[in-house]
């Protein structure tokens, strides 16, 4: 397939927003169609971005024969929905963060996907960019020796607001879910989504979303993940790995455009001038993918964000904190 990939939009939130912005630089994909649940939305969307299709319908898009892959950008309680429509017309799927709101929604995802073919991925775009690429790289070949210990928050301040989606326990609100699912999706990157023992805590707010929480994961051979996530406080929003023989930082790790390595006599840093936000890199590898012909990715596999999604299930478990939409 020499030809750019054409991508329909569904949704037209910021998330969408930033998505489709850097998919004007993606060299394998272009914004096809965007789909609304409203025709005003999804026109103003498409001229806003130059798209040649505006869809009134997020089936709409689903069906378009034109479109080849479909990035799915709704709230998170909508995913399996959204995706489930993408995947029942045949199109291929990148879901953004988080994949679903537990791992039972993700299996049936997984399932249909599967079983009929399809590409199917999560948007973790963090993933995908160059400098948690080479930081990967700098792990493979034992740059900091044996990893022991990752430590990786990420949390903001947002406005007072019960309504709104952060705060809104029938939206999914809460840190673990939106913000949470960075710490914990870099913790399973580096050392596995599978620990030996999970161990947390959260201050859950007055609207009965958790606020902040902290997570520590146990591994094998003395391996440990610290995690914090909040959405009431301002953290570092850094990640730092520690090995036997040095250190790796990276600040503000989920948009990564910096890493600097420190060795046993040396430091080595990596710097990424791009001027985009970076979500043109998971797109690439999107169409990277469906171009050999690939129905999953090697960097975010299925089985992984599953794993990931049981691994948050048992978090909330251990807060009482269930979503007033999940079945009893």
């Amino acid at each position: 397939m020499g030809r750019k990939l054409k991508w329909g939009i569904l949704a037209t939130g910021g998330i969408a927003e930033s998505f489709a912005k850097d998919l004007a630089h993606a060299k394998n994909g272009e914004a096809y169609a965007v789909g609304s649940r409203t025709l005003a939305s999804a026109e103003k969307f498409a001229k806003k971005f130059d798209i040649p299709k505006a869809h009134s319908s997020y089936e709409a898009l689903a069906e378009d024969p034109n479109v080849d892959v479909i990035y799915v950008a709704t709230p998170h309680p909508f995913h399996k929905e959204n995706v489930l429509t993408c995947l029942r017309a045949g199109k291929a799927v990148l879901c953004e963060k988080p994949f679903t709101v537990n791992a039972r929604e993700l299996e049936e995802l997984i399932q249909f996907a599967r079983t009929n073919h399809l590409f199917l991925m999560e948007g973790m775009w963090t993933r995908f960019l160059p400098v948690i690429r080479k930081v990967r790289a700098w792990i493979e070949t034992g740059e900091i020796g044996d990893v022991r210990l990752v430590k990786a928050d990420f949390g903001f301040k947002t406005l007072w607001d019960p309504e709104w989606r952060l705060l809104n326990p029938k939206l999914g609100g809460g840190a673990l879910l939106d913000t949470g699912i960075y710490p914990i999706s870099f913790a399973s990157m580096v050392l596995g989504p599978h620990p030996e023992k999970i161990m947390s805590t959260a201050d859950i707010g007055e609207t009965g979303v958790d606020e902040h929480f902290s997570i520590l994961l146990s591994y094998p051979e003395g391996k440990v993940a610290s995690l914090n996530g909040a959405i009431r406080l301002g953290l570092t929003n850094e990640a730092t790995i520690h090995g036997t023989h040095g250190y790796i930082q990276i600040p503000s790790f989920l948009n990564a455009k910096k890493a600097t390595l420190h060795g046993e006599g040396t430091v080595k840093t990596f710097q990424d001038d791009r001027t985009v936000s970076g979500y043109q890199f998971e797109a690439e590898e999107v169409g990277r993918l469906l171009q050999e012909g690939k129905l999953e990715s090697d960097l975010m596999p299925l089985d992984e964000s599953f794993a990931i999604l049981q691994l948050m299930d048992q978090v909330r478990d251990q807060w009482g904190l269930r979503y007033p939409f999940e079945d009893n």
